[in-house]
């Protein structure tokens, strides 16, 4: 920025980005310096229309622009996550147009390259920028219709058909819900939110109908958001179907009409109309404002107070919002042909997988295996999607991560689906170590073994698992049967390395003295749950830990690579535990005690120390062993992620590791 003013550049020369850059020149704190298009023709036809002094034939060379601060992209809907990445990559500001990306797992991507790059990003819902809607939350933050009820939102519109326009094109996300429906949900966010003394509002259910056309986008669809507290919200959207486009807010004293609520007059008088029980309605006006110019001064006066989200849409709203798509979506059945489970997924940059330069992972190696095992191991089963898969899956691996747990019930087996789909999508299944896991009860038995491994190799597409782990232990088998038929596997190459899960100590050496007896290939591994706060009890029927004091003794005689799970203790660590609390009944009951409490005192006491989280602590008391440990993380988001990665760069001395649980 120079002199307080902010300089934009528009990557995209379509109507809306017509729109954008005719407005914001009105602007005292912004002005619009350079356009980027996918070819010089139309990027200098654009420029010449509204007075833009740079113009570029691609995007990449816009954002070598050094003179340009901000960028407001403008591209259709499925290439918003790569260009606003690059845009952050490129150190300058985003504004995009909505929908942020055409679900959520996409935006959290690009959330994440904004924390990434310290920039500010925003999602382009301008509507929330204007004085009238400031002036009706403030309308209903004062009462005057009394208790909020329900909220009736629409915005559809009736345009022809034409299989190859953007609005009805599968491969460019088209349809009603993505392209106007999340401004009638955002409105009711917003409301149902600021009803309860809140920024926004999530709702706890969505239910909807809708008609989905025969390019397989939505044409016309109404749902209802259910809200904790009562709040219902009706909303409405098509793009074969015309509505009335307004919001209704119904209270017990009255009600409000916002006839114009998306664009607010844009430079024209507007009102909102306040019906009161026994008063003559009553017409109340906010402010004249452009749209687009109320935007780009929105974004300029965040970035100008050194804020990376604004007030009017922030992250954790733009990510509630999409949710709420998502759900909307889902409800009706429509889904995007990109989102298939069998479809080849890009990166979120469309360019090949690659573990970043600064990325913090750290390794270690496994008997039996000549890959590199990274310290942290990501959970295969969390993950909703193909896209939510390889939004948290590529993630990872560009913070070096390469290994990853998975299991034949997990999902009933959808995330083996998962995982293998996005290794084939990304052609990275000899650098990645594959952790496959069977015989769970009540199935735990040599024939089931088989069985299952051969199904799950086929769901992860390959012909075998890296690291193999009996789920459980049956103890009424004699655990020679058990031997026998993995070191078969074994020496068939469709197991590498193998080991046990929930098992014994006892039983994993009963296991051992077979195998070298017999000459067969012995446990390596075990995966038994282990954090610092000590599990008084387990989560499921079967499970075992080594927290105790023989346990550990003996991890530190066999040196044996430990795999914990759950070993950040079910978020005990992340301010979720107090002793107050206690409606986490799991939670309480396997961690809650003096002694816990205790650690994680002495957890943020090291971390305010270290200028860390109190999680990262105790994932580096795991890491800091005197035994081979790799924990699992089971992240249902890449900011999960990134919060359990500084552990990996944190020192703990001898002293300070005993202290942690003296």
């Amino acid at each position: 920025m120079t002199d307080n003013t902010l300089r934009w550049g528009i990557l995209g020369t379509g109507n809306i980005a017509s729109r954008f850059a005719s407005q914001v020149p009105t602007s005292k704190t912004n002005e619009v310096v350079a356009v980027g298009s996918r070819s010089i023709e139309s990027a200098t036809a654009f420029a010449d229309k509204w007075d833009i002094a740079n113009r570029y034939g691609s995007y990449d060379e816009l954002l070598a622009d050094e003179t340009v601060d901000a960028v407001y992209v403008a591209t259709p809907h499925p290439l918003h996550p790569e260009w606003a990445i690059k845009t952050a990559e490129a150190g300058k500001h985003v504004l995009c147009e909505k929908p942020l990306a055409i679900n959520r797992a996409w935006a959290e991507a690009m959330i994440e390259a904004a924390v990434r790059n310290d920039v500010f990003l925003m999602e382009a819902y301008m509507y929330r920028c204007l004085p009238q809607t400031k002036l009706v939350t403030q309308l209903v933050r004062d009462g005057e219709i009394g208790t909020v009820h329900q909220i009736q939102a629409s915005f559809a519109f009736n345009a022809a058909f034409r299989a190859e326009s953007r609005i009805f094109a599968d491969e460019l996300a088209g349809g009603g819900i993505l392209d106007v429906g999340g401004y009638p949900v955002s409105f009711a966010r917003l409301i149902a939110g600021v009803a309860t003394g809140q920024p926004f509002a999530d709702p706890a259910a969505v239910s909807a109908v809708g008609h989905v056309g025969e390019t397989g986008v939505d044409e016309w669809t109404a749902a209802t958001l259910f809200f904790d507290g009562g709040v219902t919200a009706h909303v409405t959207t098509g793009v074969r179907l015309q509505d009335d486009n307004q919001v209704r807010i119904q209270g017990s004293e009255g009600y409000l009409v916002i006839e114009d609520p998306w664009f607010g007059g844009d430079g024209k008088p507007n009102h909102v109309t306040l019906h009161k029980v026994g008063e003559e309605p009553r017409d109340i006006s906010a402010e004249t404002a452009l749209i687009y110019a109320a935007e780009a001064e929105a974004v300029q006066a965040a970035v100008q107070a050194g804020k990376r989200e604004a007030p009017e849409m922030s992250w954790a709203d733009t990510l509630g919002n999409l949710t709420v798509q998502d759900q909307w979506r889902a409800a009706i059945g429509q889904q995007y042909t990109s989102e298939r489970d069998d479809a080849i997924i890009p990166t979120a940059t469309g360019r090949p997988l690659a573990k970043r330069d600064d990325a913090p992972m750290t390794y270690g190696t496994v008997a039996g295996l000549d890959k590199q095992v990274s310290r942290l191991v990501m959970g295969v089963d969390n993950q909703q999607t193909l896209t939510h898969a390889a939004v948290v899956f590529d993630d990872f691996v560009e913070r070096g991560g390469t290994t990853f747990d998975t299991a034949y019930i997990y999902g009933g087996g959808r995330g083996e689906k998962l995982l293998g789909q996005w290794m084939r999508s990304r052609g990275n299944r000899d650098e990645v170590v594959v952790i496959g896991k069977g015989a769970h009860t009540p199935h735990c038995d040599p024939e089931s073994i088989t069985r299952q491994l051969h199904e799950s190799l086929e769901r992860l597409q390959t012909d075998h698992v890296d690291l193999y782990l009996m789920h459980r232990d049956n103890p009424e088998i004699p655990v020679s049967e058990f031997v026998d038929v993995l070191h078969d596997h074994f020496k068939a190459g469709r197991i590498k390395a193998y080991g046990g899960s929930n098992w014994s100590t006892e039983r994993f050496d009963e296991a051992n003295a077979y195998a070298e007896a017999s000459g067969k290939q012995p446990f390596t591994l075990l995966s038994n749950h282990l954090s610092l706060a000590r599990a008084y009890d387990v989560p499921w029927a079967g499970c075992r830990h080594v927290a105790d004091d023989a346990s550990q003794e003996w991890l530190r005689e066999r040196q044996v690579a430990l795999f914990p799970w759950s070993s950040q203790a079910r978020g005990f660590f992340t301010g979720r535990a107090k002793p107050e609390d206690t409606s986490d009944q799991e939670l309480v009951r396997c961690f809650y005690s003096d002694e816990n409490f205790r650690r994680l005192d002495r957890a943020r006491e090291l971390a305010a120390a270290k200028g860390v989280e109190p999680t990262a602590i105790a994932l580096a008391w795991l890491l800091h062993q005197p035994y081979p440990v790799f924990p699992l993380i089971g992240p249902r988001h890449v900011s999960e992620t990134r919060t359990s990665t500084p552990g990996l760069s944190v020192t703990l001395t001898d002293d300070e590791v005993a202290y942690l649980t003296a």
